[in-house]
């Protein structure tokens, strides 16, 4: 059977805005009905407490919008086939769908406040998306970046859903998974890009982070790290690793700081480890990371000095 076949839909529930659907009618009640305006499809489950409290916030701003979106409900319990589909993993869980195809999506009960500002984004002043895809990519970064990782994975599958090409959203959601310590499943994201592909900005900044997460993880201890520096400066394989750990650990600038430190002392050391691991932290952190930029003119400022 199709997963968004069509067939009888569910009888509304609430007028034309708010339905209950079914896997039957999951295609005329959102991938068609999406074509005309932004329809937000809500996962949820009887047994779901979060849902009891999202859903009747969700329907409150759905009619306030005054038709600039519709809301569908789907039962998980009887209908799993599209959540599975969807990879719809916690919920609740809400998708937008805009032109027959998830543009943007969130899990967890949100603020009334915060679910305006979802439609508000989505259908926008005129009731019209624009570029919705481009929209559910910047959403998605900002989550990713203040670390709401559940919301991240949300809208970067929900562009992923639409076009699974999109490569600014398989490098998100690879970073998405390193920072929830998933990192087999980071791997294997980031090895469905294909060769001609993979040095992509989005894609190498993954692929980086990963490779920093994976070093990370065979590390000791940063206490006994930072012991073995104080006994000996010169202990630059201990400041090496201890770089990498704070990394990992979020301390960016101090991790800067140690591989500066050993450029600075020892240029040569490990055939220019710590100013090549420099340029991994940059190409990992992005051009216009703070830590980047700060790190760059201190880099500058040993080597040319």
């Amino acid at each position: 059977m199709e997963l968004f076949s069509t067939g009888q839909a569910a009888a509304p529930a609430g007028g034309d805005l708010i339905k209950d659907t079914t896997t039957q009618g999951f295609m005329a009640d959102v991938v068609e009905a999406s074509q005309q305006v932004p329809v937000l499809v809500d996962f949820w489950a009887p047994w779901c407490g979060p849902c009891k409290q999202l859903t009747p916030l969700l329907e409150k701003v759905v009619r306030e919008a005054k038709g600039k979106v519709k809301l569908v409900k789907m039962n998980i319990d009887e209908h799993p086939a599209v959540a599975q589909q969807m990879g719809v993993q916690s919920i609740p869980a809400v998708f937008a769908f805009v032109d027959g195809r998830p543009v943007d999506g969130f899990m967890g009960a949100l603020p009334e406040s915060q679910l305006k500002q979802f439609i508000d984004r989505l259908a926008g002043p005129d009731g019209g998306a624009e570029d919705p895809e481009a929209q559910a990519l910047e959403m998605a970064d900002a989550a990713l970046e203040a670390g709401d990782l559940q919301q991240a994975a949300a809208a970067y599958g929900a562009v992923l859903q639409a076009n699974r090409e999109n490569l600014a959203a398989l490098g998100g959601l690879a970073k998405t998974l390193v920072r929830a310590g998933e990192l087999d499943r980071a791997r294997q994201t980031l090895d469905t890009v294909p060769a001609d592909k993979q040095g992509d900005a989005a894609i190498a900044s993954a692929r980086a982070e990963l490779d920093l997460a994976e070093q990370a993880a065979s590390l000791g201890d940063l206490s006994e790290l930072a012991n073995r520096i104080e006994a000996n400066p010169e202990d630059h394989e201990a400041r090496f690793e201890l770089a990498l750990a704070l990394n990992a650990h979020g301390d960016r600038g101090d991790a800067v700081n140690h591989l500066i430190e050993i450029v600075r002392r020892d240029r040569a050391w490990n055939d220019d480890g710590a100013r090549k691991q420099l340029l991994q932290f940059f190409e990992a952190w992005g051009p216009k990371d703070p830590a980047t930029l700060s790190g760059r003119r201190k880099l500058s400022s040993v080597l040319f000095s």
